[in-house]
């Protein structure tokens, strides 16, 4: 007798982001819960507001890599209030901000947010001839993308330089190649990511975080006025991410929730997975399966 696999169901679908260590641990998560759990895991690709959606409906049963303070309303309005997501115990440190080659802080003088005002600076990140500098702030479909663009509105500097939306390995493509030829470049920035392993990064001082001052609403929010009604003249707060998971999931599978909880990857493992995905072109599939090869130990522990 012969079954067709595409009639059946998944018993998990984990939802995949486009970043590298959201594509390699939402892998990580397939395998090791196939492997350890005997489970049937479909990792399929979306958009986080709409695993945020699939989570809250029961659709969709694991998003890999939640971000704060970037999903901070996400948060609010699924875990805190619909409690119908739970994020798990164990977070992940990371940084948000602008970048820049230390040679063009040195050489070029932009070393302050403030110096992205100056269109005589700024003039060097032209890279189309126009005589207006670029500054790349991300894929389009990222949570932190239109903070960026709300912070160089809320400092000025949206006037001076144009914003670039473009996908991350076009972006990261951009900065290899500055670094090569000691061209300046002005960039966003998170870690963990293999970038500030690469090259000489220094990221552009700018005045501390003040939640006073952090008003953000982001499209999903207002999507006519979101830009206009929020305001962020200062860095980014301490940020780390987690993994989310709905509360149904966590009923229907406690032993999956419980795996998912104990999941403790390092900054340092997290900018492994963005190189082997983001420079040596791994699949991430492929990279996970390897991942899980060689770390039965990791695995046994998150299955505790």
């Amino acid at each position: 007798m012969t079954f067709c696999s595409t009639g059946f169901a998944a018993d998990l679908v984990v939802g995949m982001p486009n970043w590298p260590s959201g594509q390699a641990s939402a892998n990580i998560i397939k395998y090791g819960i196939e492997k350890k759990l005997g489970l049937d895991v479909e990792v399929r690709e979306m958009g986080t507001l709409i695993i945020f959606a699939g989570l809250d409906s029961g659709e969709v049963d694991v998003h890999p890599e939640v971000w704060q303070p970037n999903l901070d309303s996400v948060v609010k309005k699924y875990v805190d209030e619909r409690k119908s997501v739970q994020l798990s115990p164990k977070k992940v440190t990371a940084t948000q901000g602008l970048c820049a080659t230390r040679e063009t802080t040195e050489k070029f003088g932009i070393k302050d947010v403030a110096d992205l005002k100056d269109p005589e600076k700024t003039a060097v990140l032209d890279t189309d001839g126009d005589g207006q500098g670029e500054v790349w702030i991300g894929a389009e479909t990222w949570s932190s993308t239109p903070i960026e663009r709300i912070r160089a509105r809320s400092y000025g500097y949206a006037e001076t330089v144009k914003l670039l939306e473009m996908p991350e390995d076009v972006g990261m493509a951009a900065v290899d190649a500055a670094a090569a030829t000691n061209t300046p470049i002005v960039f966003y920035c998170y870690s963990p990511h293999h970038v500030f392993n690469l090259h000489e990064i220094v990221e552009l001082t700018e005045p501390e975080h003040d939640q006073a001052k952090w008003n953000i609403l982001l499209p999903a929010d207002d999507p006519a006025n979101w830009l206009s009604k929020s305001s962020a003249p200062v860095a980014w707060a301490p940020s780390h991410f987690q993994i989310a998971f709905g509360t149904k999931t966590g009923e229907r599978l406690p032993k999956v929730a419980s795996f998912l909880s104990n999941i403790d990857f390092t900054p340092e493992e997290i900018t492994e997975m963005s190189y082997a995905l983001e420079v040596e072109r791994q699949d991430p599939a492929a990279y996970a399966q390897q991942w899980i090869a060689t770390h039965a130990d990791r695995l046994e522990a998150w299955s505790k």
